[in-house]
């Protein structure tokens, strides 16, 4: 992981977050006390949805890291069903053998327990915010239990965000957790290396022992099939939004619904505002951006967009009444592309008008200015 951290932003890229986004990784030992089983209490399905509703969907992306045992225990199939509300929301799992250790280096921020990842978290310097402290079956005198002792932690029934923002940025590193991990940082290999050929009474091979690189994760964009429910502000060409997968607490602005297409729930495309999807350019099953955007239109006389997403910068957007557009990301955005057409779709409502030589708006969220191009698209319908 040491060795790794000079490829924090590829990791980062790789799971799905944009710049300005941080991302918050969920860890569970496979401990019944652990945070996945919370000693009966099912803190995290209860505390899932809340980090849905609570925590902007533009300005986080949540990933869970599960120790092995509880897949192999529970099975893989099971594992998802339980999770699947989560998921829709745009959690994604992380491989429990092979992803881990990047996902923790590319973490903003660890909601975790006392197992041993959480503690690398600690040792590496990120912050951890403790949602299941194992008090009562840690051995009081180990180096864990003394983490266990100071770690901050989260407070399940006060709101969330206010806590996560909180962790982030009072956070001091602590140098104990590194201490404990190793007394010879960067060293590793060598010496298991040298002590194992002694275990086994051979002679060590010639040549520098060796650790296998941490490999890049496949790419894994954020999908977020659950309604997403929209607030924006909208100021001349400047579009404030802000997406949720629940219903947000406090958010102020013009509201609207986002759905995608592979809703759990058909009966949600019947009240979307918004109806996105994502596919590329030709694609023979939907028809392309012109015959799957004029079907939605024609299939949902509520919706007023039909959003085709064609890449990770960009978008065809059919509007009813409006005309079609295609949105593209100008230089230094970095922001979902269907959120695009949500500040689009805000700001035509506003009267808004796209001239023949088209029109660049911006779009506020995530911390950020996300500047996008709109220009109007001669498609026959």
């Amino acid at each position: 992981m040491l060795a790794a951290r000079p490829y924090r932003d590829r990791f980062r890229r790789a799971l799905g977050v944009r710049r300005g986004q941080r991302l918050v990784v969920l860890n569970s030992t496979w401990n019944p006390e652990g945070f996945f089983g919370s000693g009966g209490r099912d803190i995290l399905p209860g505390l899932l949805p809340r980090l849905a509703a609570e925590l902007p969907a533009d300005d986080y992306r949540l990933a869970a890291v599960l120790h092995p045992n509880i897949w192999f225990g529970h099975g893989p199939g099971q594992i998802r069903a339980w999770l699947d509300r989560a998921r829709r929301s745009g959690l994604v799992l992380i491989d429990p053998v092979s992803a881990w250790r990047q996902a923790l280096l590319a973490a903003d921020l660890v909601l975790g327990d006392f197992g041993a990842v959480s503690y690398y978290a600690a040792a590496l310097g990120t912050p951890v915010l403790l949602a299941a402290d194992g008090t009562d079956v840690l051995d009081a005198e180990a180096p864990l239990a003394e983490f266990v002792r100071h770690a901050p932690r989260l407070d399940h029934r006060a709101p969330l965000l206010p806590q996560v923002e909180r962790g982030i940025r009072a956070h001091r590193p602590d140098p104990a957790p590194a201490g404990f991990v190793t007394s010879e940082p960067g060293r590793s290999a060598e010496l298991l290396c040298r002590h194992f050929y002694a275990l086994m009474d051979l002679p060590e091979p010639p040549g520098p022992a060796s650790l296998e690189p941490l490999p890049l994760p496949p790419y894994t964009p954020g999908k977020v099939t659950a309604p997403l429910h929209v607030r924006t502000r909208v100021e001349g060409t400047d579009i404030a939004i802000e997406r949720s997968a629940e219903h947000p607490c406090g958010a102020g602005g013009d509201a609207h619904l986002a759905v995608h297409e592979e809703t759990r729930h058909y009966g949600d495309l019947d009240v979307a505002d918004v109806i996105t999807r994502e596919g590329e350019a030709g694609d023979p099953r939907l028809g392309g951006s012109g015959p799957w955007t004029a079907e939605v239109l024609l299939r949902h006389p509520h919706c007023s967009a039909a959003v085709y997403v064609t890449g990770p910068d960009t978008c065809v957007v059919r509007t009813r009444g409006h005309g079609m557009f295609r949105l593209s990301a100008e230089a230094g955005a970095d922001a979902d592309p269907a959120a695009y057409a949500s500040a689009l779709h805000a700001w035509l409502a506003y009267d808004g008008m796209v001239p023949a030589r088209g029109v660049v708006l911006r779009m506020h969220t995530a911390g950020g200015v996300h500047p996008f191009r709109v220009d109007a698209v001669d498609w026959a319908t």
